[in-house]
Parts: C-alpha cells; sequence; structure tokens
C-alpha cells in the first residue's frame, strides 16, 4: 500500500535551475516511483465500502433532494462514477504516489470539460468546474480524467480496445502538451489557452464538425441572460419572478436551510464585496429581484444550490448560479492543511490559477449558518460535450483535447519540465495510465453494482423518474 501524501511540495519549482536541470529532477524520480508503477490497481484489504462512503457524503445535504441523487447515480456506472468523486479521492490516495503536487481540478472527468466565452468574448476549450478543487499529486487528476474515458466508452458500448485505447490518448496528449509547455516562459503559459473553433477544426468527422460549428455559432449569438429570462421567467404585477419546476426548481419553504429574500440579499451582498471593484460597479447598477434553488449536476445535488435573478433599472436580467462550497474530498486523502477557510475562496481561487480565463462575476461569500457558497454566471455562451453523438474517432479526438487542456491547466501551478522529464518521450507513461483506467473501470462497475444493491435493500431512498 502506497502511503498518503503528508507535505506539501512548495510548488516544486525552482527558479534558479535550468529547464535541463528540472528535466533531470523528473528522469530521477523515475527510480523510486517507475512510470509502469501507475497501471497498478489493487484494492486495498482494508478498502472503505463505497455505500458508507456515499452516507457519509450526503450528510448536510438537503434531506429531500437525496433521493434525486441517488436516482441520478443509478442511470449508469458512468452516472454513478460521476457523483462518485469522494469514493476514487480514498482509492487514488493507495495508488503510487510521485510526491509532485499542483493545483489539481479534484473532479477530472470527462464531462466537467467544454467550451465556454471568456470576457473578452472568446471562446474557449477548458475545465468548468473546480467544487473540490485542492492542492495534490498531478496524477489523481489524469488518473480519474482517463479512467472516465474508459467508463463512458464502455458505457456507450464501445470495445474494450477502443475504451483503453480512448484512456491512451488522454495521457499521450498530456505528454506531448506538457512537453511543449516545457519549452515556453511562465508568462507564455500563462496567456495559453486552447481556442474552441480551431480545436474543432482539427476533427476529421465533417458532420460533427458541422454540428459543433452551429453550436458555436448559436452560443456566440446568443444572449444568454435574455434567453434565460424569457424561459425562466413570469411577470407577477410588475415584478419578474422566476418559474417553480419542482423539483428541480423552487422557492425555498420555511425550513432553516432556506432563506427569506432579506437573508438572500445580505448574501449577495457579501458576494460583491469578494468581487474587484470594476466588477462591484458593474453590479451597483443591478438589485436582486428573485432567488431559488435549482437542482444541478450529479455530484452536486443535495446540496445548497440555485439561482439568482438580477436586475437593471431598465429592466435587463442577469443570472448569477450560487453553489454551495463544501470541503474537497481531496482534503482528507492528501493530508495537506487547506490554505482557505473559507471554501468559496478556495474554490474561486483554484478556478483562476487553473482555468486560462474565468467568468468575471466569479466570487464567493457565506451566510450566518457555517455555510459557504461561490457565485457565477449561470450561463454564458456554454458548450458541453455530447458523448452520445460521439463516434469511435470522436471520443478519440475528445480524449486528445481533454489531455491537452489538463497538461496547460497544470503546467500554471507546477513545473513542466520536470513532468515532462517524469513521464518522458516513450509510451510508458501511457501504456501505464490505460492499464489502470481499465482496471478502475472495472472496480466502478463493481461499486455501481453495490448501489443498485443498496437501493434493492432500502438503504439509500431514490425518486420517482423526474
Amino acid at each position: 500500500m502506497t502511503e498518503k501524501v503528508k507535505d506539501s511540495a512548495d510548488n516544486f519549482f525552482d527558479p534558479l535551475a535550468s529547464k535541463a536541470e528540472r528535466y533531470e529532477k523528473g528522469v530521477t524520480i523515475r527510480k523510486t516511483v517507475p512510470r509502469s508503477s501507475h497501471q497498478e490497481w489493487i484494492p486495498t484489504e482494508d478498502r472503505e465500502d463505497p455505500i458508507a462512503i456515499l452516507i457519509k457524503t450526503s450528510i448536510g445535504r438537503i434531506e429531500e433532494l437525496l433521493p434525486i441523487r441517488y436516482r441520478r447515480m443509478i442511470e449508469s456506472p458512468f452516472a454513478f462514477y460521476r457523483g462518485a468523486t469522494a469514493i476514487m479521492a480514498a482509492d487514488l490516495a493507495n495508488t503510487p504516489n510521485t510526491g509532485l503536487q499542483l493545483q489539481l481540478c479534484g473532479d477530472c472527468h470527462l464531462m466537467n470539460f467544454g467550451g465556454f466565452a471568456t470576457p473578452e468574448r472568446k471562446l474557449v476549450f477548458d475545465i468548468n468546474d473546480f467544487d473540490e478543487t485542492f492542492q495534490g499529486p498531478w496524477e489523481w487528476d489524469l488518473k480519474r480524467l482517463a479512467a472516465s474515458f474508459a467508463i463512458a466508452g464502455k458505457w456507450r458500448k464501445f470495445t474494450n480496445k477502443d475504451c483503453k485505447e480512448f484512456a491512451w490518448y488522454v495521457a499521450d496528449s498530456y505528454k506531448r502538451h506538457m512537453l511543449e509547455y516545457s519549452k515556453l516562459s511562465a508568462l507564455q503559459i500563462w496567456y495559453a489557452d486552447i481556442d474552441l473553433a480551431e480545436l474543432i477544426q482539427l476533427g476529421k468527422d465533417e458532420d460533427l464538425k458541422e454540428f459543433q460549428q452551429k453550436r458555436i455559432k448559436k452560443a456566440a449569438e446568443s444572449t444568454a441572460h435574455e434567453k434565460e429570462f424569457a424561459k425562466m421567467t413570469y411577470l407577477d404585477g410588475v415584478r419578474a419572478k422566476i418559474k417553480d419546476e419542482p423539483p428541480l426548481i423552487y422557492h425555498p419553504s420555511g425550513n432553516d436551510q432556506n432563506y427569506t429574500l432579506r437573508e438572500a440579499k445580505i448574501i449577495h451582498k457579501r458576494y460583491v464585496e469578494s468581487l474587484p471593484e470594476d466588477k462591484q460597479v458593474l453590479l451597483s447598477r443591478y438589485t436582486m429581484h428573485d432567488f431559488a434553488i435549482k437542482v444541478v449536476g450529479v455530484g452536486s445535488v443535495g446540496t445548497l444550490c440555485g439561482i439568482s435573478l438580477l436586475m437593471s433599472a431598465t429592466g435587463e436580467p442577469i443570472f448569477l448560479q450560487f453553489k454551495e462550497a463544501r470541503h474537497s474530498v481531496l482534503e482528507s486523502n492528501v493530508k495537506i492543511k487547506g490554505k482557505y477557510k473559507h471554501q468559496g475562496e478556495r474554490i474561486v481561487m483554484g478556478q483562476k490559477l487553473m482555468q486560462s480565463a474565468s467568468d468575471m462575476f466569479l466570487g464567493w461569500t457565506n451566510d450566518d449558518k457555517g455555510k459557504f457558497f461561490y457565485i457565477r454566471q449561470l450561463r454564458d455562451a456554454k458548450i458541453k460535450p455530447v458523448i452520445e453523438i460521439m463516434k469511435t474517432e470522436n471520443m478519440a479526438d475528445y480524449a486528445k483535447a481533454c489531455g491537452w487542456a489538463l497538461a496547460r491547466a497544470h503546467a500554471r501551478s507546477g513545473d513542466p519540465s520536470i513532468l515532462s522529464g517524469y513521464i518522458g518521450n516513450n509510451d510508458e507513461f501511457a501504456n501505464a495510465i490505460s492499464k489502470f483506467s481499465i482496471s478502475y473501470a472495472h472496480q466502478n462497475e463493481e461499486d455501481y453494482n453495490k448501489l443498485v444493491e443498496a437501493i434493492k435493500e432500502g438503504r439509500l431512498p431514490i425518486s420517482a423518474e423526474i
């Protein structure tokens, strides 16, 4: 059993060492942690029951929403994987570890990547979910991402060979692009992004390219807030209000986990104070008109998430999404003391560190009951992957894109020279990651079957289909 990480590696960046020296440092690490060792996945004898972990992570969530959480997770082994971040975090803590740490996404699976608009209105491809971001071993993000392709591929009924190759492409793309970033200056890495239109153009499937280009055009042309306003609100006298669509969108009732509009405005005021002064001036032109709980995602179901409607004096809307910020599932597994007591600030700062450009309204806040939140725009030209329509070559291309985006994100807080030195130029590391991914896909399926049994036995509540 590999020991859990105990100390921060202080970013493992030595500004006085040359790129060549840092590359050789990475090569040296192979002696103690061979690249082939990353293929290992053998559950420990004392591995915690995955259902017990799920139950533990449900503590503090909105009780009435838990049946929706489990309903979404039981849809498929891939849906289960998306909601089982805490299970894999505990497993990764017992895998080989190079000791090289950097800012992690924490929940790095293929559905947490996509296109979105930067504040300059450029469409880029990047990671877009950071609820679990924390410092930790760089391999963990890569293993979770590669395994997600093996699991999603199996769900889509691709062959085992295809699924293994998808995972291999993730690691190979990460290797190749990390080597490219190792040749750049820190400032050049900071400026780097992945242009979504150019990325789509690299694909060979003309039908999918046309489909994606139409989505880009639609995202660029639409005014997201006005579109959402027309779809999600109604006029209550002279005041616009968010439509209730229970159980997924609803206004708070009287229980103590919910808020009055007055309390929500206080929380919103604290959020505005977390923003740079120019954004504070911008949002001073708007007032909060309404807010509602909105159930989102798979892993987030049951946490306190919702939307707030802001209106200007002349009637222009802005929709903001607020999400409860809990402790990262990585924190107890890496044994590193977090920099931030405010969990919303942890998420915001981690996101800004990893993304090439972040939402200009990204900020944090808290209530008076001990809950932390982060806030961003509800939607802003976001383009999610549609894996249901992807063919084998499309999944392979998407795997390469995600590996590239992860390498870019890791190169910002880590040292690409050391990482490249460790990974090397041959296929040994990618081969190991692909083997791990297939092994972990089997583990995930076993855990998923345990979820099915727990629901049949009545250990976990489940909602009717919605």
